[in-house]
Order: structure tokens, then C-alpha cells, then sequence
């Protein structure tokens, strides 16, 4: 392979490790590998079995286990039967001022958008009575007479959009606005999904990916403190919510209780059974790491990394799609550098000291929060398998950790957690471990 073909092969690969989540039609048959099949049969199950009085589901995680790609796998195969309206909290709002309300608004927009894209047949004078009624919330926008059909109503709905998602003034404007008369706010989302449901002849199917990325404290003012408005829509709505938050006893019990119970989990590929790995010579279990192998070999040419390493960064991954992804991005990002830095060389690839030197960039990333605090908990969970935290204080910080990737959660017969292998080195390295 010359040097130029070694470039545009390592430039290819970098992109196609970029694309994570999945999110497209196309994506998904290019990239995506069989993964996660219990989990959408799971949410499949738990969809059909919604009531009126009982569908809002709850779909916890840890951070870049899969859970977007899978979403959007699924959301694909059960359109046939609902009227899905996917997307991410990310794309709708920025992400340091989300709250319940504009959630809900954010679903009022979504809802009217994909029923625009999907060319919905929704009577003319009920679409610009909407249209009004949006643009009443957004004094810098409004719509034309000549701007009410299906195209005029796609553009008018992607500048709320953006208007909503990059102007905090709107957003705070909306949000007091919908607070001191939130029953508007419902009663409008309740009549778009009436007119849009009779139109399509579907149930609406909300699914809400991304909310598993804010901040704990976020997660609690939206799950806990305003939950009974967030639930109030009369349609199914799936929400996610990361792993951490699910081991707050008084938000689970909260979340438990208005779901119905309707929780449901996506667990982190488990490499060994509980503290094997302790054992240098322990092997991981082949079948994740073929479905693994099987993701990054449709990412990049096997002859550009040598053989045994992608083993290595699955292991180093602990089990997390995510950071497979992240590894292997680093090591083609590092074989780049070297190849720009020596044109003449055509022999680069991914090896066990390219692994080495993202692995440290890593490490250190991992490092740069941490106080002795926290070196501790990491240690009792490397030691034990389990939180041992007596004060409130260090409960919190088992959750920020976990939250952060810093602690992994397993499952076997029981629950159980593990340190992320990188964080392991860390502790090595800082003398923590013996």
C-alpha cells in the first residue's frame, strides 16, 4: 500500500469511527452489527403492553453503551405499526438549560415536524391554526400566509427549531410563559397527537434519546421534582435516563411508581464474570468479543492494525461501545500524525505501541478530576465489587464515577461493578493497588 493509499485508508477509517450513534437509515445498514437484540425485543414487549392511563417508559443506561444506535434500530422497525417521533434532547435544546417544560414544547415541535417530513394529511386551517399558535411563543419568528403549506410549514418548524435550540432568551421567554399557564402547553400537545394520530391512523410513539447525558442534578429536577408534568402528555413516551440516576433510592422509587414499574435496561457488555479479570491470563468471553471485532471491522481495513490488537481495545474498553469507538478513533489519529510526519513510510499501522499511546491519553483524561477522594472509592471498587460509601457525600460520589464511566455496572445473577480497565491502570500507576 503506498503512502498516499495508507493516508486515505487511515483518513476513511477515522470517519467511519466518527459515525457513532447510528442515527440514519443509511448508517444503520452500513455500520450497524446484531447487537442489543433482547434489549429492543424488551422494548417492544413493554411499548405494546402501554395503557392510557399507564405508557410512559423509562430506558436507563451508562453513557455510550449503545443505547442511541439501538434506539434508532428499533424505532425503524416498529414504525410500521406506531407513528414514531425520534430524537435527540441534544438537537432540540442546549444541553445546560433543559427542564420539563421544554421538553414538552420541544415534543410539540418534533410531533408537527416529522408529521410534515412524513407528509402527513392534516387539514389546512388545523395546520395554520398551530402555526399561530407556535409562533405567539417565539416573538422573532412568524409565518406568512404563503408560507402555510407542507414545504412553508417544514421551514417555518426548522426555524422554531433552531431558534428554540440556540437562543436562551426564547427558551426562557417559552419556559415562563408555559409556567404560569402550563394547561395551554398540554392541551396543544394533546390536540397536535389527536389531529396527527387520526390522520395516520398510529399510535404516537415519542422516544426521547440523549437525557442520559445531563448533569445528575438535572436529571433530578426533571425526574423527581417535576415529574407529574413531564408525565401529563396521554400518548407513549420513551425516556432515557442514565444508570447513576437509577441508584438514587427516593428518584427510583419516584420513577418506579408514575412508570407504572416500566423501567428497562441496556447493560454494558460483559467481557469477564465477576473479578476474573484479576487474572492476567484470563480470556474474555469470545462471543462479545467477536460482535465487538464485527463493529470495528466494518469501521476499517483489517491490514491496518496488527493482529491481537483489536482484542486489546475491546478489552481496555470494558465492555462499553463507546469507548471501543473512542480507542480505536485515537489510534487511527495517531497513526495519521505518522504518516504526514514521514511520507516515505508505507508500513503504519495499528500496534501495540500506537494502543500504548492512546491508552496514556486516555489515562490521563481519566486522571485530570480525580482527588484522593475519589482514588478511594475507586479502590473499594476495585477491591470489592461494590459501593461502600457511609456518608451522603460519598454516596454522591459513587454516582458522579459511575455517571463519568469511571465505574462500570455489571450484570450476572446479581448486580455488581468494576472499574473501567483504564481507570485500573490509573490506579497502578498512582500506587493504589498493590
Amino acid at each position: 500500500m503506498s503512502n498516499d493509499q495508507l493516508l486515505e485508508s487511515f483518513r476513511e477509517a477515522y470517519r467511519n469511527l466518527q459515525l457513532i450513534p447510528l442515527i440514519t437509515p443509511e448508517e444503520l445498514d452500513r455500520f450497524r452489527v446484531e447487537y442489543g437484540e433482547r434489549t429492543i425485543a424488551e422494548l417492544e414487549q413493554v411499548v405494546e403492553d402501554c395503557s392510557p392511563t399507564n405508557n410512559k417508559i423509562i430506558f436507563a443506561g451508562h453513557r455510550g453503551c449503545g443505547k442511541s444506535t439501538l434506539l434508532a434500530e428499533f424505532s425503524r422497525r416498529i414504525k410500521d405499526r406506531y407513528f414514531v417521533v425520534f430524537f435527540s434532547i441534544a438537537d432540540a435544546i442546549e444541553m445546560s438549560d433543559i427542564n420539563h417544560i421544554n421538553i414538552l414544547y420541544a415534543i410539540a415541535v418534533q410531533m408537527l415536524y416529522v408529521a410534515e417530513i412524513e407528509k402527513i394529511k392534516i387539514k389546512k386551517s388545523i395546520k395554520e391554526a398551530f402555526y399561530r399558535w407556535f409562533s405567539t411563543t417565539h416573538n422573532r419568528i412568524t409565518i406568512e400566509d404563503e408560507d402555510r403549506g407542507i414545504s412553508g410549514g417544514i421551514n417555518f418548524l426548522g426555524l422554531l427549531k433552531t431558534e428554540f435550540k440556540a437562543n436562551a432568551k426564547t427558551r426562557n421567554e417559552i419556559k415562563q410563559k408555559f409556567e404560569n399557564n402550563f394547561t395551554d402547553l398540554i392541551n396543544r400537545i394533546h390536540e397536535i397527537a389527536a389531529v396527527i394520530q387520526d390522520a395516520a391512523n398510529q399510535d404516537i410513539l415519542v422516544i426521547i434519546d440523549d437525557l442520559d447525558k445531563v448533569d445528575l442534578k438535572v436529571v433530578r429536577e426533571i425526574y423527581y421534582e417535576n415529574i407529574k408534568s413531564l408525565f401529563q402528555p396521554q400518548f407513549r413516551i420513551l425516556f432515557t435516563i442514565p444508570i447513576a440516576a437509577m441508584r438514587e433510592i427516593e428518584l427510583r422509587r419516584t420513577l418506579e411508581t408514575e412508570s407504572g414499574n416500566q423501567i428497562r435496561f441496556m447493560s454494558v457488555a460483559k467481557l469477564f464474570s465477576k473479578g476474573v479479570n484479576r487474572n492476567p491470563k484470563a480470556e474474555p468471553f469470545p462471543q462479545v468479543i467477536e460482535t465487538f471485532n464485527q463493529i470495528l471491522n466494518k469501521r476499517f481495513k483489517p491490514e491496518l492494525i496488527e493482529p491481537d490488537i483489536s482484542k486489546q481495545i475491546i478489552i481496555k474498553s470494558g465492555g462499553v461501545l463507546r469507548e471501543v469507538i473512542r480507542i480505536s478513533s485515537l489510534c487511527c489519529s495517531k497513526c495519521l500524525l505518522l504518516i504526514r510526519m514521514d511520507r516515505n513510510r508505507q508500513d503504519i499501522k495499528i500496534n501495540s505501541e500506537i494502543l500504548a499511546e492512546a491508552i496514556k491519553d486516555i489515562r490521563n483524561d481519566f486522571a485530570d478530576p480525580l482527588f484522593n477522594t475519589d482514588y478511594k472509592i475507586l479502590k473499594t471498587i476495585y477491591q470489592e465489587f461494590n459501593p461502600a460509601g457511609e456518608t451522603e457525600a460519598e454516596r454522591q460520589k459513587f454516582l458522579d464515577l459511575l455517571h463519568g464511566l469511571y465505574i462500570l455496572e455489571y450484570l450476572n445473577d446479581d448486580k455488581w461493578y468494576d472499574v473501567h480497565p483504564i481507570v485500573a491502570d490509573l490506579l497502578q500507576r498512582k500506587g493504589y493497588l498493590l
